[in-house]
């Protein structure tokens, strides 16, 4: 909430989820007096949209303005919202066909709004705060609904005293809402931009067709699609037979009611508290065994008819979802390109609504139908030892929800599964227990620090007499400066020291520094970028730094393997693990002794360069924001290889810093050798 761009584009997810919800209680409500069919066309028309638009709203999202798209989508719903009030006063239209009118049109702009927005954060925050991102805003999208139910009813209290409509006052205040939402996205000027900028722009129906071939060849969003129908699948036979199953079990209006809060309950802990507590754990293995999990107080419920059972094992249900959902979208956020982010997206609102909308139509009906082929054999009750079954068609559909989530789950941990090879259990007790064995956010491994993304333990790394010293950091922050005076005093010791620096430390190093920072190449592919520096790391290591390290020199380097994982993973959002894949490969495995972080604010630092930008230094200030972000998240994961240090203080305190930490690495300047032909001890210098 410290970042200015994601707090905007919450503050008017806020409203936009709390002026959906209102809507829908009000148009709810005043549909009533029509009869129970009415409320249910509320609901069809609110829902249909996903069916006709779901793939176009992912397209739109990701070919045009989605800040544009966004304040549209709010204006839209808000002039929407107005014309129901005045229909009831002017009457120029059917009420009831009015009020279908206009939900269909507003959800279909919110249709629109949700896959822009969900595309729109990963790019406003750092790759390691996008779970934390999630977390508020899906709960900000679900948790807006029992507001919205809480200020229905202040407000119909409020119309009573002011002689006036309680639908007039509720849909005018929603209308409210929208507009202000509009106005703060207006001030969003980071997403002023369309997300990618193309040379021949595909069409609209082109998009939906890349965005379809995308999901089906992709693994891992195809998993998250199989786990989603398994979820929701189970979430909408709850929604679908909750009333009559509670009203089986005697618990009436207010047991629905408790189960229903617990259902928003369980979201809220599994979207936070369960999430911390598996902190480190392979996010894909999450997804899959979360749906599995869920399976089981779903039976429970199914086989145990006990009302205040079924109210705790609801909460543990919805935990269960709330880690899979926010995991979920925290996988799509990291792994899927920003290119087709918003179909991806899209394509998921959609199969949920679809699939919860077919189960909550199909539940009941199957489960009559159950009721009525057991009720020709056994009566209309079923007794199991002390267990009491009234309504056996709900359980029997509960249970086999339960059996289709765990197959559901089951393939989607199987597509996604990244540490294949390593034993679930022994994977969850490493991280209960807390050992040495930390994973990143994304899924990969990290062993001392390190990632690897293979999930084998990392390999041993190679033996020198040497002594490798990395300097890193963003923009001006005096890396150059630091190394230089490092190498001098290192001198001054006595040690054979190299200064190097990447990229362009050797021949062919140069021709992709050329490449890689001219700002004529402002196009490059993040991917292409990424091999470009490991290539040229891979030659400065062979080439440079490990034959000096073999003879036990000190090297000194300006930028290394951090600054790839924190300038193409964390700043142009590639997925770290495979980067860090990339480099230990390309490295052999060579790990600095000692890594100086300068940290400095990048305004600060872009402000103090003298010469004309690079093509990184071109950057916006929220790409080296999320690189400054990246730096500190890797210094925090392994403090002990990291000495990170402000870099805004005056040079000679840094450098002193730098000095006495790095003196507790150096070995003896004097040869062993030399100690054994003299038969004395080195002289002893400050």
């Amino acid at each position: 909430m410290s970042i200015t761009s994601f707090r905007r584009l919450w503050i008017a997810l806020s409203l936009s989820s709390l002026g959906d919800w209102l809507s829908l209680v009000a148009l709810s409500t005043l549909a009533v007096k029509h009869g129970a069919f009415a409320v249910s066309g509320v609901w069809l028309t609110s829902l249909l949209p996903a069916l006709l638009f779901g793939p176009l709203a992912g397209a739109v999202a990701d070919k045009f303005d989605r800040r544009l798209n966004m304040i549209i989508g709010d204006v839209v719903r808000a002039v929407l919202y107005i014309t129901i009030p005045l229909d009831l006063t002017f009457h120029f239209s059917n009420e009831l066909t009015w009020v279908y009118i206009v939900q269909f049109l507003a959800s279909c702009a919110s249709l629109f709004w949700t896959p822009a927005k969900d595309a729109s954060v990963p790019n406003l925050v750092p790759p390691n705060k996008l779970e934390q991102a999630n977390q508020l805003s899906l709960f900000t999208t679900y948790g807006t609904a029992p507001v919205a139910g809480l200020l229905f009813a202040l407000l119909a209290v409020i119309s009573t005293s002011l002689s006036t409509s309680p639908f007039d006052l509720a849909l005018y205040f929603n209308a409210a809402t929208f507009l202000v939402s509009a106005v703060t996205v207006a001030m969003l000027t980071e997403l002023r931009k369309r997300p990618r900028e193309a040379i021949s722009s595909p069409s609209v129906l082109k998009s939906i067709w890349e965005g379809w071939r995308f999901l089906g060849q992709t693994p891992v969003v195809r998993g998250i699609m199989l786990g989603l129908i398994g979820a929701f699948a189970a979430g909408g036979v709850v929604v679908g037979l909750g009333p009559s199953y509670v009203r089986s079990m005697a618990g009436g209006n207010a047991g629905f009611g408790a189960v229903f809060a617990a259902i928003f309950l369980g979201l809220a802990l599994g979207m936070f508290v369960g999430l911390r507590a598996l902190r480190g754990f392979s996010r894909r293995r999450l997804f899959g065994l979360s749906i599995v999990l869920a399976a089981l107080p779903l039976a429970a419920i199914a086989l145990i008819p006990d009302l205040i059972l079924t109210v705790v094992l609801t909460v543990v249900l919805g935990a269960c979802a709330g880690v899979a959902y926010v995991t979920g979208y925290t996988v799509i956020g990291l792994e899927v390109d920003d290119y087709t982010r918003g179909r991806t997206f899209a394509f998921l609102q959609s199969a949920i609504r679809v699939i919860l909308f077919a189960v909550i139509a199909i539940a009941p009906t199957l489960a009559g139908g159950f009721n009525s082929l057991v009720g020709s054999v056994a009566g209309t009750s079923l007794h199991v030892g002390d267990l009491a079954y009234h309504s056996v068609g709900n359980n029997l559909v509960l249970l086999l929800a339960a059996v289709v989530a765990v197959a559901l789950g089951r393939m989607a941990y199987r597509q996604m599964d990244d540490r294949k090879g390593v034993p679930l259990l022994a994977d969850l007790g490493s991280i209960l227990r807390h050992d040495g064995i930390r994973h990143n956010g994304d899924g990969g491994q990290r062993v001392n620090g390190q990632g690897n993304s293979r999930h084998e333990p990392a390999p041993e790394r190679p033996r020198h007499s040497g002594v490798l010293l990395a300097l890193e950091g963003g923009e001006g922050a005096g890396k150059s400066t630091q190394a230089r005076l490092l190498a001098i005093w290192l001198r001054e010791q006595g040690y054979d020291v190299i200064t190097t620096h990447e990229p362009g430390a050797t021949k062919i190093g140069l021709r992709l520094r050329a490449l890689l920072l001219d700002t004529a190449h402002a196009g490059l592919s993040p991917r292409a970028e990424a091999l470009m520096y490991a290539a040229d790391r891979a030659e400065h290591v062979d080439s440079v730094i490990i034959p000096a390290l073999e003879r036990g020199a000190i090297v000194v380097t300006d930028r290394y393997v951090d600054s790839s994982l924190a300038y193409q993973g964390a700043g142009r959002q590639l997925p770290v693990s495979e980067i860090a894949e990339l480099n230990e490969w390309a490295t052999g495995g060579l790990v600095p002794d000692l890594t100086v972080l300068l940290d400095l604010s990048p305004t600060t630092g872009l402000s103090r360069r003298l010469s004309s930008a690079d093509r990184l230094e071109s950057e916006p200030v929220e790409f080296h924001q999320r690189v400054r972000s990246g730096f500190l998240a890797r210094a925090k994961a392994d403090p002990g290889r990291y000495l990170v240090l402000d870099a805004a203080r005056p040079e000679a305190e840094i450098s002193r810093d730098i000095q006495l930490r790095v003196r507790e690495l150096l070995p003896d300047p004097i040869p062993f050798a030399a100690e054994e032909n003299t038969g004395s001890f080195p002289a002893v210098r400050d």
